[in-house]
């Protein structure tokens, strides 16, 4: 598949469970893939170790959102090997514009620390990766995503893949099957990203803590 990838046709994908990579930052071709096992964080299973909670509530990062989303997609593909080609960066750009794509940025005072990002299509939230470049910023991106896309009306944060570090926060591994049929529930409802507020370090832990 070559770099005429249109945003409607990413969109397209997204909705029958594949998703595209490229094979490295130079690549020109894109890939399609629908892993027979596919990673998702359970809305209502995140898992914050006292560590994270820690850092957490010391209250040194500032969270924001859409307020730099092209350097959080940089800053996903700055490491030795990624799959996140020119072709790609334009079209997350392309849905950023559009509304279907978004970051949750990770600030510690006027620095861009972590974060992640991920494209949006009804009630599924695709998260496409994530960063760090201090000790846990890309966790309490991905606590305070879940938070969010909770709180927003999101059934579905879909990882593609099951890491590791993913399975340390709560990720699990579902069937092919068992995520089409998630997929296509949460297609059916609509979810607004822009909609809640972000919230104090306290009440993200408490919500966290009564849903996990």
């Amino acid at each position: 598949m070559h770099d005429q990838l249109t945003a409607g046709m990413l969109l397209a994908g997204y909705a029958q469970g594949i998703f595209p990579m490229a094979e490295s930052r130079d690549a020109r071709e894109l890939h399609w893939f629908e892993p027979h096992r596919r990673g998702i964080l359970p809305l209502d299973g995140f898992h914050i170790s006292r560590s994270l909670a820690r850092d957490i509530r010391r209250g040194r990062f500032t969270i924001r959102l859409d307020s730099a989303f092209h350097a959080v997609v940089e800053g996903c593909a700055d490491r030795p090997e990624t799959w996140i080609n020119d072709a790609l960066f334009d079209l997350y750009d392309t849905l950023f514009t559009l509304g279907h794509a978004h970051s949750v940025e990770v600030w510690r005072g006027p620095d861009l620390v972590g974060g992640t990002f991920g494209i949006t299509l009804g009630g599924a939230f695709f998260g496409e990766s994530m960063f760090s470049r201090v000790t846990n910023a890309s966790k309490v991106a991905l606590a305070y995503a879940v938070d969010h896309l909770r709180e927003a009306g999101f059934s579905l944060f879909d990882t593609q893949y099951l890491t590791a570090h993913l399975a340390s926060l709560g990720g699990v591994e579902i069937p092919r099957d068992e995520y089409r049929r998630r997929l296509a529930m949460a297609l059916r409802h609509s979810a607004d990203f822009t909609a809640p507020e972000i919230p104090t370090p306290q009440l993200l832990l408490q919500r966290m803590t009564q849903t996990s």
